[in-house]
């Protein structure tokens, strides 16, 4: 564990900053009651201002993720990341003192600018800081701390009042800053800028004072020198290895949201209300979150362990399952085939159905795009192709969180989830017969092997 643990570290604290991300997505889980009844500063909010409220963080990731990827590359990953705390805390402030709907708009758009920033580039900090055997289980870090900030809004939204839970949420980018501070910038961007005293100097603190991480370090240089000679972005992208992660990555971002995650995470209580579910919806909320956090934790153990094929394929299946339960409630509930006794009585499916899904996205396609994103690009394309996929990943979320409710309300909650459990189902087809196997290869082999893949084909 000796040198294993200055990466565990830090990939802890800059995922720290992570938590400030979950805490903007799950804002609204457990407080859409309070925020109707006015208790933001006396303004009542109408279910479309909730809808935008909710869904307006995604529009500022989605605007962000593009520069993101050239300003960490221009000014490092390290103070990239560090920079994230400027919007996430003017953002904050906004809303804690909104008088007007619109302040609580651009609050959320801001900090949205911050989480978005954030999926780049914590997932880029922590593959470049970690030994490949690591990577899988470092790289789940990410999803991990999101939803323990999702937790952290179901749990602080429903027993602190708005105030103070508001600026609880503003505390946390704060935290992370300090925390952050003290880590090391990443060896790969020093050496990438050939500095590579400073590399040296970044590794030593990675790996601790007694491992010799020379070798390491030549095949990071020799990688780096490799991608010197490499073709321009325009030449890059039309190699078969290029064309091929572009491929996956952008279907496993579609897969991430259109299992209907960010409906979940997003109207977590309305879903349980509108069932009529045994437990109180503030209950269940805590309760989903809870077991997020358990599931996400079992994905960074088993990561590196099982692979990410097994890994999707469970978590595609598990969804689509748990869909189809929420999908058959509500259409008992909503077709009266049951009477109220009757509907009562399986009053737990969806609570059932709604653990089953988190746990099924915690597993697998929570944290694996993300991580896919920092691992499969070719290097000369990753930065600008992986911010593409993290752009078009949160233009899905906005329309999922956005257009939920209306869609929901417009064919049928029922008819609703059946969509999201077809789409969930047709992802494991996907990752069984086009993703390639990631653990334990550098990135070398799995460009290479994206090569011959592409090339059998």
């Amino acid at each position: 564990m000796g040198r294993k643990l200055p990466q565990f570290i830090a990939a802890t604290c800059v995922c720290i900053g992570a938590l400030g991300t979950g805490t903007v997505l799950g804002w609204t889980s457990n407080i859409t009651d309070d925020l109707k009844k006015g208790k933001l500063n006396d303004l009542k909010m109408n279910d479309d201002q909730l809808g935008w409220a909710g869904s307006a963080m995604t529009l500022g990731a989605m605007v962000m993720c593009f520069p993101i990827g050239w300003i960490a590359d221009i000014l490092g990953r390290k103070i990239t990341v560090l920079l994230t705390v400027f919007p996430f805390t003017i953002g904050w402030l906004l809303i804690i003192s909104a008088q007007h709907e619109a302040m609580v708009y651009v609050g959320r758009v801001l900090t949205g600018i911050g989480g978005g920033s954030f999926c780049v580039c914590a997932p880029l900090y922590t593959s470049e800081i970690s030994e490949t055997e690591l990577r899988g289980t470092l790289g789940t870090f990410f999803q991990l701390f999101i939803t323990i900030g999702i937790l952290f809004t179901n749990v602080f939204g429903y027993v602190l009042p708005m105030m103070a839970f508001n600026i609880s949420c503003a505390a946390v980018p704060i935290a992370f800053a300090a925390l952050f501070f003290f880590q090391p910038e990443t060896p790969v961007w020093y050496l990438r800028k050939d500095k590579a005293e400073m590399a040296e100097k970044s590794m030593r603190k990675l790996r601790g004072e007694r491992y010799d991480f020379t070798g390491e370090l030549k095949l990071l240089q020799a990688d780096i020198e490799n991608e010197k000679k490499m073709t321009k972005f325009s030449e890059a992208i039309k190699t078969k290895a290029a064309k091929k992660a572009t491929i996956i990555c952008f279907m496993l971002m579609f897969y991430q949201q259109l299992s209907g995650i960010n409906a979940v995470i997003f109207y977590t209580r309305e879903i349980f209300e509108a069932a009529g579910a045994s437990l109180a919806a503030h209950w269940c909320t805590m309760i989903i979150g809870v077991v997020q956090v358990v599931a996400t934790v079992f994905a960074a153990w088993s990561m590196d362990k099982l692979g990410r094929k097994i890994l999707l394929c469970i978590s595609c299946g598990v969804m689509g399952f748990s869909c189809f339960l929420l999908g058959l409630f509500f259409s008992l509930k909503n077709h009266e085939v049951l009477d109220e006794g009757g509907i009562k009585n399986i009053g737990f499916l969806p609570i059932l159905a709604m653990i089953l899904f988190i746990i099924g996205f915690s597993v697998g396609l929570g944290p694996i795009p993300w991580l896919a994103s920092s691992e499969i690009f070719p290097p000369e394309v990753k930065a600008k192709c992986s911010s593409a996929a993290a752009t078009f990943n949160w233009f899905l979320a906005f329309c999922v969180s956005r257009f939920y409710l209306n869609v929901a309300n417009a064919i049928g909650n029922d008819i609703t989830f059946y969509i999201f459990a077809v789409i969930c189902v047709t992802g494991i087809a996907f990752v069984l017969f086009v993703m390639p196997e990631t653990k334990g290869k550098s990135f070398a082999q799995i460009v290479a092997e994206l090569e011959g893949a592409a090339a059998a084909e």
